[in-house]
């Protein structure tokens, strides 16, 4: 008896089972939760479209049945939804999320008084029902608002994906006198005059598919020592070079760029995708107000994007930190000295250059000039960086605005009684630094030292004065006097006499 009450038993639990797999479950219509992720920084806006009875069905799909109009639905609040506004809403389950939003927006009021709100871990009680989630931000630099979330609401945390547009700035570095050329980065030295790449770069979120349509605008600014050359501009998107689609603005800038680079609708161009690198590379001149030194020669950038697709006509609202790089660029100094035959080194007991009596052992020397030549790589030969640098006053040397390289200093003219003096070969070498964007080393080698703030590589040229060589007996020229004289005479006395003879005759 007890086996067959217990063989009874069980087959009522899979009957019971069988029902419960096979059937509709509905939750008690008891008010839920919708609750915002912990360390959400956004708040969340809940609007109210319909109320009715939630339930799960036997494929898990959620159900709301005897559906009525909520608090900011767009007819009268408790009122019954007609069929045929159900039917609609239906139709684009297998439609976008964009294209869904379309439809379901023309049915709820988002001008009306919203349901509540929800942020950082915070709950909100709301009745069963189908509810529009509006991200309200704030939305941070790089950041756009998420695509509005429309749910059937059982117990719902809310945590909508948020994607970040993210864009960096590079340049280029070229070493003349090796021929190296360094990857993209943060820093780089050149000459006055040459041509410095830059790169853009712009990553496309991935909610791009949630837009219409999508602006990007790259914005650069440029300090003086920097002069952009519109013409070098190339766009590629992925790495594919495109010429159509954007615009290059030089022209009517309020906020202080330099140019822009302006891509009305990213929609229109096909090869566009939510990942993909959009890149700017071009060039600008290092001219002559560049700064010397340390203080270097800046160059900023950040781009500005749509982020809001729930609002087509909020435009480009989204932007980027500022991505900044630095051209560095100096100078060589050459002091022209001579030793001063006033010094005496036995009275410079401290060997400070000086001796007891204020004479420096060396002194200003003028009449000098002086032609520097840089190494071509191309070539292989020493090239003139300008024209000889002379004066007959002069009496320092400089050339501002060199890269880092192989030089050499040629005295093309030498002062009157002094010896040329042979060829000096030196390197200008340069260490920076690509976090803090500043010059932490600076020599030059071969006798020039380097000074990181000014940017210069100096040293002191000194001639040495031609030799006054030895000369033996005492007589010198008072000698040729004395003979010359006597000459003199001797020829006028024989000249008279003779003129006297010929008369006699």
């Amino acid at each position: 008896m007890k086996k067959n009450m217990k063989r009874f038993i069980s087959f009522l639990l899979v009957l019971v089972m069988a029902f419960a797999m096979s059937s509709t479950v509905f939750a008690e219509n008891a008010d839920i939760t919708i609750t915002a992720s912990d360390g959400s920084t956004r708040t969340y806006e809940v609007y109210q479209i319909f109320t009715g009875d939630y339930s799960e069905n036997d494929s898990g799909k959620e159900v709301l049945s005897n559906v009525k109009w909520g608090r900011n639905g767009k007819e009268t609040e408790g009122t019954e939804v007609d069929e045929t506004v159900l039917a609609a809403l239906k139709a684009v389950n297998d439609m976008s999320d964009t294209e869904k939003l379309d439809i379901i927006k023309s049915y709820v009021d988002l001008n009306s008084e919203k349901f509540g709100t929800v942020s950082d871990g915070s709950s909100l009680t709301v009745p069963t029902g189908y509810y529009l989630i509006k991200d309200n931000g704030p939305v941070g630099d790089g950041e756009a608002y998420s695509l509005y979330v429309v749910e059937v609401v059982g117990p719902t945390t809310i945590s909508p994906k948020v994607d970040k547009t993210t864009s960096e700035k590079k340049v280029q570095d070229v070493n003349d006198s090796t021929g190296d050329t360094f990857g993209w980065q943060d820093s780089a030295d050149y000459d006055i005059g040459d041509m410095v790449p830059f790169q853009l770069k712009a990553t496309i979120a991935q909610d791009y598919a949630n837009y219409k349509a999508y602006k990007l605008t790259f914005h650069d600014k440029e300090e003086t020592g920097l002069t952009f050359d519109p013409d070098s501009v190339k766009v590629y998107v992925n790495g594919s070079k495109i010429t159509t689609g954007y615009e290059v603005v030089t022209e009517g800038l309020d906020d202080g760029d330099t140019f822009e680079v302006r891509f009305a609708d990213l929609k229109g161009i096909t090869s566009v995708q939510a990942g993909l690198i959009i890149t700017v590379e071009y060039e600008s001149r290092l001219n002559e107000n560049a700064n010397i030194g340390s203080r270097g020669n800046k160059n900023t950038m950040h781009i500005t994007y749509s982020n809001n697709p729930n609002d087509e006509q909020a435009g480009e609202n989204g932007k980027t930190p500022n991505d900044t790089v630095i051209v560095f660029t100096y100078k060589t100094v050459v002091n022209k000295v001579t030793e001063n035959p006033d010094y005496d080194a036995s009275k410079d007991s401290e060997k400070t250059g000086t001796d007891s009596d204020g004479n420096k052992k060396y002194v200003s020397l003028k009449g000098a000039g002086f032609t520097l030549y840089k190494k071509n790589a191309t070539s292989g030969k020493y090239e003139p960086v300008d024209n000889e640098v002379k004066g007959n006053e002069m009496t320092t040397f400089v050339w501002e605005g060199l890269d880092d390289g192989d030089y050499k200093l040629v005295e093309t003219t030498t002062p009157a009684g002094y010896n040329t003096i042979k060829d000096i070969e030196f390197t200008i070498s340069a260490e920076h630094n690509d976090e803090t964007l500043t010059l932490t080393a600076l020599s030059g080698g071969n006798k020039f030292t380097g000074n990181v703030s000014t940017g210069e590589v100096s040293a002191d040229v000194e001639n040495k004065a031609g030799a006054t060589l030895p000369e033996t007996g005492g007589m010198g020229t008072t000698l040729f006097y004395i003979v010359g004289g006597i000459l003199v005479v001797g020829a006028a006395v024989l000249l008279i006499t003779k003129r006297r003879m010929n008369s006699e005759k």
